[in-house]
């Protein structure tokens, strides 16, 4: 592996190689769909990959190394430094805070090997990975992190399978976990069949154990998968059936499924159930943040930041343009850099905020900086970018042609 910052061998290797031998990386993808056996991901998503794996940011699986090695005429050992390759027994980005010692390496390996002998170091390291994934995910997007989540998925599945006695329920609540991470990914790609069905087998997960955390949980993503559609009513009663379970969650898994509710009002115009609802979920949250530790560990986000955001994204839904980007203005100057694909949604719906308000240069100046991350992880902001584009060119001024050239040019490098 490289140092911090800097790709390893064989990531440098890679695209030197492609360089000189192929050409672009839409070039290479092409090369590897040529070699392939089967199907294969399209061009564009295959194109995301190879800049990944020239990064450095994840391994390739056994699949495309193989594949790697016929495109380019070599083996798959002078390409990959198999007798360095990232020292974990399951599929997983190289990252040293996932990386196990001697000992629990070869626990983890006797488990694969045998599912009936999980353990507890081997249940708590794979959640590990699960918890360092989902932040990875909020800096470098679902689509290259993905098929290796759904490989760790399978992994704990048959755990979850072959496990017996006292360990059995952990197992299946890792499960649950993992599907409703798998789910949100699905859903951030508009993979929506995929999203719904991993959703759904989280719940019942959940509910085969008792966790109504995450049964309340799945039921909220839900919602935000009816809202992200635009279906307000299944939005609301999916939220509310979410907040059937309020006096069993604990206070920030109730404030999800609340403003959930309240986003499914705003998205219905419905303006005076929104507010009240988000009062009630900022009321939660608050008492979330007292006793944040007793949060379930997929609620790491839900905090004061997360939710001014979300109240901004709601008066957006109300046509209250001005409040709609003091919100959101005031939520991203606390949401981390790392967060860039949140930055990236949030960030154009303030340049809408400004656009409907008739102000086009702030709306420009919001929208310009994130571009690129809104096209390369975020299609939901790709999208509110476009929109915003149509709003300016209400106006005869410069900053409609500025912002769509900008989205040309950041299609093309992307493709």
């Amino acid at each position: 592996m490289g140092t911090q910052g800097t790709p390893p061998p064989w990531a440098v290797r890679l695209r030197v190689q492609r360089k000189a031998e192929v050409g672009t990386v839409a070039d290479m993808a092409r090369r590897l769909k040529g070699v392939a056996d089967g199907p294969l991901p399209t061009v564009g998503d295959l194109t995301r990959m190879i800049r990944g794996w020239e990064r450095g940011d994840h391994y390739p699986s056994e699949r495309y190394r193989l594949l790697y090695a016929r495109a380019l005429n070599a083996t798959e050992a002078d390409l990959f430094d198999l007798d360095e390759r990232p020292s974990v027994p399951v599929p997983a980005l190289p990252l040293e805070s996932v990386a196990p010692d001697l000992d629990l390496y070869e626990r983890i390996t006797r488990t694969l090997q045998d599912p009936r002998r999980v353990d507890q170091g081997t249940v708590d390291w794979l959640a590990t990975c699960l918890a360092e994934h989902r932040k990875v995910e909020d800096t470098i997007g679902s689509r290259p992190l993905l098929g290796i989540v759904r490989q760790q998925l399978g992994i704990v599945v048959e755990l979850a399978q072959s496990a017996r006695g006292g360990i059995a329920d952990t197992v299946v609540d890792l499960a649950a976990q993992y599907a409703q991470f798998v789910a949100w990914m699905s859903l951030d790609i508009d993979d929506q069949a995929a999203a719904l069905a991993w959703y759904d087998r989280a719940h019942d997960w959940a509910l085969e154990i008792g966790d109504v955390n995450m049964a309340t949980t799945t039921l909220s993503m839900k919602a935000h998968q009816a809202w992200s559609a635009g279906n307000a009513r299944r939005t609301v009663r999916l939220a509310e059936a979410a907040r059937w379970h309020d006096g069993r969650v604990t206070p920030g898994v109730r404030g999800m499924a609340t403003q959930m509710a309240a986003r499914g009002h705003a998205l219905a115009g419905e303006a005076r159930p929104a507010r009240t609802l988000l009062d009630e979920a900022e009321a939660l949250i608050r008492r979330a943040a007292e006793h944040a530790d007793d949060e379930p560990a997929w609620m790491y986000f839900y905090d004061e930041t997360w939710f001014r955001l979300q109240r901004g994204m709601t008066e957006l839904h109300l046509s209250n343009w001005p409040k709609a980007a003091d919100l959101l203005t005031a939520g991203l100057a606390s949401l981390p850099a790392s967060y860039k694909r949140d930055r990236a949604w949030y960030g154009s719906c303030l340049a809408k905020a400004h656009a409907q308000a008739g102000d086009v240069e702030t709306a420009l100046q919001v929208s310009l900086p994130i571009v690129a991350d809104a096209i390369t992880l975020n299609r939901h902001a790709h999208k509110e970018l476009i929109d915003v584009a149509a709003l300016l060119t209400r106006h005869p001024s410069r900053q409609a042609a500025a912002l769509l050239d900008a989205l040309a040019d950041a299609s093309r490098t992307d493709n």
